[in-house]
């Protein structure tokens, strides 16, 4: 049996421990983040909505979710 391989990230500034190789995408669907509501950084770069299936998050990574608050 694969013994299944974990990997530390922060995401807004707290620590995380998800499974090796797992997408952008899927974490975020994980957390059940608005991707329309929010900009999502990755080691202090935007990244491009359509890129989020190819990304793999690696170990150490640090994501920043941030939501567009409308207001006037």
């Amino acid at each position: 049996m694969k013994k299944i391989k974990k990997i530390k990230i922060k995401i807004n500034g707290k620590l995380s421990t998800i499974q090796d190789n797992t997408t952008l995408f899927i974490y975020l669907k994980k957390l059940k983040v608005p991707l329309k509501k929010v900009a999502i950084e990755l080691n202090q770069e935007i990244v491009n909505k359509n890129h989020l299936k190819k990304i793999k998050l690696k170990k150490n990574d640090k994501i920043e979710i941030v939501h567009f608050i409308g207001g006037g």
